[in-house]
């Protein structure tokens, strides 16, 4: 029976993960191999895993990464700081399951986020509120960059898209698109940021991989900013996913 690894996630059209493994399966001459599971509902994860017993691992994607987190045994610290989940170890001892959740979208982030950086990235927007947007902000914190969560609507400590104006672009250098606007197909959607106030002192960084160049990075450069899409982050979360999954403890 060959080991099994996967990903959970509705819908799941717009996922690299399964690309990804395979090529490194391929690559590497490990005996295993990396399915797509499209779930609406996390409702019956337990059930599943127990009943696909060469599953040892699985990421969680949207809209997942918070729903999945009762249905889990134990939380790494920066799982539990975070509110969200993207990787699953199955550990499977006397006919039972546990499941253990971690975040490695954090590490990802930080470490493609990283060479970018310059002195004056205090400050950041976030675009978004969900999951991968409780990562961003938990890797901002440990970098000592102060984030400033924006959503479509004000609420406490948030920041609508129409809060936004010249000052707060200008003492924000850094914005992180969190959402899902601008992914194929639907290519023209991006985030309702003021482009016009943006200058070659900001960093336009788009979690989004897919397509290459979105109209929220192409919006950027034509005002001189510096953007970046996640690709790198998805290889280095993956990288990290990895390594949890042959690890011993949590």
């Amino acid at each position: 029976m060959m080991t099994t690894y996967g990903l959970i996630g509705f819908p799941l059209g717009h996922s690299f993960s399964a690309a990804y493994f395979t090529r490194k399966f391929q690559e590497e001459e490990i005996a295993a191999e990396y399915n797509n599971y499209p779930m609406q509902s996390v409702d019956d994860v337990r059930t599943f895993v127990s009943d696909t017993p060469q599953l040892q691992g699985f990421n969680v994607t949207i809209p997942h990464k918070e729903s999945v987190l009762p249905h889990l045994d134990e939380l790494s610290i920066a799982a539990q700081q975070i509110g969200a989940v993207n990787v699953v170890k199955v550990e499977r001892k006397n006919n039972g399951i546990r499941l253990l959740g971690y975040n490695t979208d954090f590490i990802g982030f930080r470490d493609s986020l990283r060479p970018l950086l310059t002195e004056r990235v205090h400050k950041a927007l976030v675009l978004g509120t969900g999951g991968a947007s409780k990562a961003v902000t938990y890797a901002l914190r440990s970098m000592d960059i102060e984030p400033q969560l924006v959503s479509r609507t004000c609420r406490k400590d948030i920041l609508s898209y129409e809060d936004l104006d010249r000052e707060i672009i200008k003492n924000h250098p850094l914005i992180v698109n969190c959402t899902p606007l601008g992914t194929f197909p639907d290519i023209e959607g991006a985030p309702p940021i003021p482009y016009e106030h943006l200058t070659a002192e900001n960093i336009l960084y788009d979690l989004v991989y897919n397509p290459s160049e979105t109209r929220f990075m192409i919006l950027g450069k034509q005002q001189g900013t510096v953007v970046k899409n996640g690709l790198e982050m998805l290889h280095l979360q993956a990288q990290a996913a990895w390594k949890i999954w042959n690890a011993d403890a949590i």
